[in-house]
């Protein structure tokens, strides 16, 4: 574990569901929140127990990173925030507590809709860190810190023209609304200082495929 910023640490978890791709997860100090948290079954639980504040919530920036929110609710009591528009992926496991772009979240953190991709794939937002984090739609590699930020591969896309249309759309909207200088990632390493700039240079560069990843 890293932290990459004042309260957020980061650490990277191979993840089986994905062909043990690695994958980020993070945490917030100040208000004991993780933030689609894939968690070592090697990693000492107790650590988070004993942070300035104890574990009170896990938020979702997609469906898919459920991951291990359900062990992290047995262990803390955690409540667990899904994004509404895939709350349909969560009826057999356990209650959850579903939002939408522009609601308020525990510590400061609010919704954004990305969109395009799927419908519930968004975006979070905590000004107070000057940071936004991304799920599924912009990834790079989780080992090079110089690798460039871009899209998911077409194989994932059912549209990929649409698709790209729509993501460059989306985060033209992100850059306007929100004001941040790191983009902390679900899929590759988190930029810190530059993540503005990377995706402005995305965004005026007409997107483009990530190199090498997925």
């Amino acid at each position: 574990m890293q932290e990459i910023l004042p309260g957020i640490w980061h650490w990277a978890t191979p993840n089986p569901s994905i062909g043990d791709a690695l994958v980020s997860s993070y945490w917030l100090d100040g208000p004991g929140i993780f933030i689609d948290p894939l968690l070592p079954a090697e990693m000492d639980l107790e650590w988070f127990a004993e942070r300035p504040a104890p574990p009170s919530d896990v938020v979702l920036v997609n469906r898919h990173h459920y991951r291990s929110s359900g062990r992290l609710r047995e262990r803390f009591g955690c409540q667990v925030h899904v994004p509404a528009a895939g709350l349909h992926e969560f009826a057999d496991r356990g209650p959850v507590i579903a939002y939408g772009p522009g609601d308020s979240l525990p510590g400061g953190l609010v919704g954004f809709e990305v969109g395009a991709l799927s419908p519930d794939d968004g975006g979070l937002h905590l000004r107070s860190a000057g940071s936004i984090w991304l799920a599924d739609t912009i990834v790079r590699s989780m080992t090079d810190p110089a690798g460039a930020v871009g899209w998911v591969s077409d194989s994932l896309m059912d549209d990929p023209a649409a698709t790209k249309r729509g993501l460059l759309a989306a985060f033209t909207r992100v850059l306007d609304e929100f004001e941040f200088e790191h983009v902390l990632l679900a899929h590759g390493l988190p930029l810190v200082g530059n993540g503005r700039a990377a995706l402005e240079q995305l965004v005026a560069d007409g997107g483009r495929t990530a190199p090498g990843v997925f």
